[in-house]
């Protein structure tokens, strides 16, 4: 009879500022066998093995909420300490310099590059629902065990323009092909809702899930 422990499920944080889709995300992180928290207490950030960056709404106001709270100091903090970092449709957008939504603003800055409105070549904006992604990078963790093209689903007008090409982790298309998945380092989004993208989204979290079990980071 073996005498090993097993491991605790890994603890990912899901940033709480108000805006985004804290529970859906919460529940499909469950779902795929991680402890998920919701919270903006940094002490409780700092204990999670990974973070989910989650948004809907305005790129300008969102930055303005995550100033307020400190927490754009967090991430970056946590970004330096090798924490997994995964941000989620608008929350995507926000891992990058600037967005021209509205009058424009500073994001992260956690990747380099901008976010402009998506040129939907005559289709109706936002784009609304499930697009082909087709990986550009099928070496990244966060494709391992899923095929060649997945399909997710898809709400949003803007779309980030990674500063090197090498940040693509795979693309969809919508009038243009636009960065659908981008990866640098342990920093991760996807334009799209995983959370709401059924089996491929739940498996693009549970690849997430299990970096994050595989990092080993301090507090």
């Amino acid at each position: 009879m073996s005498s090993e422990q097993p491991q605790p499920r890994p603890l990912i944080g899901v940033v709480d500022y108000g805006m985004g889709n804290r529970r859906s995300a919460e529940k499909a992180l469950e779902h795929v066998g991680a402890r998920a928290l919701i919270s903006r207490d940094h002490a409780q950030l700092r204990e999670a093995d990974g973070l989910v960056l989650p948004g809907v709404g305005a790129f300008p106001a969102a930055m303005a909420v995550i100033r307020e709270l400190g927490l754009d100091e967090l991430l970056g903090e946590r970004v330096r300490a090798g924490v997994p970092v995964f941000g989620l449709c608008m929350g995507m957008q926000l891992l990058f310099d600037s967005s021209e939504e509205h009058d424009g603003a500073a994001g992260l800055g956690l990747l380099a590059g901008d976010v402009r409105r998506l040129p939907a070549r005559g289709l109706k904006l936002p784009h609304i629902g499930w697009s082909e992604v087709r990986w550009q990078q099928p070496d990244t963790p966060l494709a391992e065990g899923l095929p060649e093209s997945i399909y997710l689903y898809h709400v949003h007008s803007f779309v980030p323009y990674p500063a090197d090409d090498d940040v693509v982790l795979a693309r969809a298309e919508y009038g243009e092909p636009f960065a659908a998945l981008v990866g640098q380092g342990q920093v991760y989004g996807a334009q799209s809702h995983p959370e709401k993208s059924s089996v491929h989204g739940l498996a693009l979290l549970a690849n997430f899930t299990s970096l994050c079990g595989r990092a080993t980071v301090p507090a």
